[in-house]
């Protein structure tokens, strides 16, 4: 079914717009419930403006590099649909930074992304970006078990969790992951189960060509992209740690690693909105970090400051780019 000429001049000329304003407005509401900002400025102008420029250049920098890792996963990720520029992909990982900070789970990211492919490709990549965003959850999940495995007694010594046996729960949160990780393995390297699962679903065959390119995808492929999705994840704890020196909590390498990996689980599992989840994700951080650190404000800032720098900068620029691309050329336009 073809789109009428007003919803296509409203697609090619108000969608970026209207994200922009949405985003600028979430990014205001969101910074106005910051209780402690007065106390984190006040913080900050005591720390030597040096030490804090180069700490903020460095975590900026880092966060380009994020950004570029994931740019380079899905341009490998997609290549049998179609050969992108490296620079052209990183403007759709914007773009689907823009539209995931707005959807629950950031699960908006597909859509922006696909903006910037050809027309005829759009709907066929969308199979290979989940491959590619599994990728990342795969390493989430398995750095997760491993930071859980390891502060499974200090975390039910701490009480962190309410109830009278937070061991227990703790324990069936870790085999449950554990078992999520393995199905999400099996599914992972098994890649063709989907497209013969949909040859016999009678109501699918039409829309086959959507998953029948990831069929006989490369182990080499899917390693390679696990292994960016580890390098981000190492980049992300990186990033955490250098503001944790900026804004004075003592916690050392481990600690930080382990902390994070717990925590990035346990956000993985929790719906929520990106562009919302600052609140979110600060309050199980600080349950987390106080086992290691009495910095509460320490850790308030290093929050804000990632949400601020990994997602909010990210997402606004690709706000801008979307409002730059046109879906359809005149000539559909016309029609």
């Amino acid at each position: 079914m073809k789109l009428n000429k007003k919803i296509k001049i409203l697609v090619n000329y108000v969608l970026g717009p209207l994200l922009f304003i949405w985003l600028s407005y979430s990014l205001y509401k969101q910074i106005s419930k910051q209780p402690d900002l007065p106390k984190a400025w006040d913080q900050l102008r005591q720390t030597p403006l040096t030490q804090v420029v180069i700490y903020i250049a460095l975590v900026f920098l880092l966060m380009l590099l994020n950004w570029l890792i994931e740019t380079w996963k899905w341009k490998l990720a997609i290549r049998k649909v179609q050969q992108v520029s490296l620079f052209k992909a990183f403007k759709a990982i914007l773009s689907g930074v823009s539209f995931s900070a707005t959807t629950p789970n950031r699960v908006g990211e597909y859509a922006g992304r696909v903006l910037f492919l050809d027309d005829g490709n759009r709907l066929r990549s969308i199979a290979l970006t989940i491959v590619c965003s599994m990728s990342q959850l795969i390493i989430t999940i398995l750095m997760g078990c491993i930071g859980l495995l390891l502060l499974m007694n200090k975390i039910s010594s701490a009480e962190i969790i309410a109830g009278n046996d937070n061991s227990l729960w703790l324990k069936i949160f870790l085999y449950g992951s554990m078992i999520v990780l393995a199905v999400m393995l099996l599914l992972y390297f098994r890649l063709s189960i989907f497209s013969k699962l949909a040859e016999k679903i009678p109501w699918l065959d039409k829309h086959l060509y959507l998953v029948k390119d990831l069929e006989n995808t490369e182990i080499k492929l899917l390693v390679k992209l696990l292994l960016l999705s580890f390098a981000r994840f190492i980049v992300f704890c990186l990033q955490y740690y250098l503001l944790f020196r900026l804004f004075n909590v003592e916690i050392n390498w481990w600690q930080n690693l382990f902390v994070l990996s717990v925590v990035f689980l346990i956000l993985a599992v929790i719906p929520t909105f990106a562009i919302a989840d600052v609140a979110i994700r600060g309050d199980i951080t600080w349950r987390l970090m106080k086992l290691f650190t009495i910095n509460s404000l320490g850790v308030t800032m290093t929050i804000a400051a990632i949400w601020f720098i990994n997602l909010v900068l990210p997402a606004i620029a690709g706000s801008l780019l979307i409002a730059g691309v046109r879906l359809f050329k005149k000539k559909e336009l016309q029609n």
